[in-house]
């Protein structure tokens, strides 16, 4: 059996991937680094819920910075990542459905 800080790191890794802007932020950062007002401009929100989002990404070990100059490059810890992504939401998504409506 796992250790609790084990599942609380596993927990934060969820979690920081656990909305529709941050996996949409994943997925860009897949293909290269982005500051945050390209990031902005692509999830369609501030600055501030942007920085946010990357702060819990951050945290969960999904992202890193790179601050040059006035501006802060992100790029994924984990450049494989997204697609792991995808492949686990697909199955988790196709098993509910198989499931029925509950």
């Amino acid at each position: 059996m796992l250790a609790e800080q084990s599942y609380q790191r596993r927990a934060r890794v969820l979690k920081a991937m656990a909305h529709p802007s941050r996996l949409i932020m994943l997925a860009a950062l897949a293909s290269r680094e982005h500051c945050v007002r390209e990031l902005q401009r692509l999830v369609r929100s501030d600055a501030s819920t942007v920085s946010r989002h990357l702060s819990v990404m951050r945290l969960g070990g999904l992202v890193e910075g790179r601050k040059d100059g006035l501006f802060v490059w992100y790029s994924l810890r984990v450049p494989w990542l997204p697609r792991q992504v995808v492949r686990f939401v697909d199955c988790v998504e196709s098993k509910l459905r198989r499931a029925g409506p509950n």
